[in-house]
């Protein structure tokens, strides 16, 4: 089972997985945003269906996620655009729509204040 991993991590932990990538230590597979702001923007309710549709599911058109997610096709695409352009989804050869992982984990948190 491949998991990705979306969370929010500054550019210097980011910076610090990378190097140890480089050095050959397994990082597994994540998508890092710099702010729960932008997390929380980008994966609005309706991206997330997208999100959950393509999850496991293998390549899909835009007309059949439509279908799954109960959307109309015009605000699908323009969803998927931005998922994609972001390099959350990937697009292949024939245009479907891919998600490649089994499972999708969003880790935010928060702390009191000191």
């Amino acid at each position: 089972m491949t998991t990705l991993i979306i969370d929010v991590a500054s550019t210097e932990s980011v910076k610090v997985s990378m190097r140890a990538a480089f050095r050959g230590e397994p990082q597994g597979c994540r998508y890092s945003f710099r702010s729960e702001e932008r997390l929380l923007a980008t994966l609005n309710p309706n991206r997330w269906a997208i999100i959950k549709a393509l999850t496991g599911a293998g390549p899909l058109g835009v007309r059949e996620l439509a279908r799954r997610v109960g959307r109309d096709v015009k605000g699908v695409h323009t969803d998927a655009q931005t998922l994609s352009t972001c390099g959350l989804i990937d697009r292949v050869e024939d245009g479907k729509l891919l998600l490649p992982y089994d499972e999708v984990k969003v880790e935010l948190s928060c702390r009191a204040a000191a």
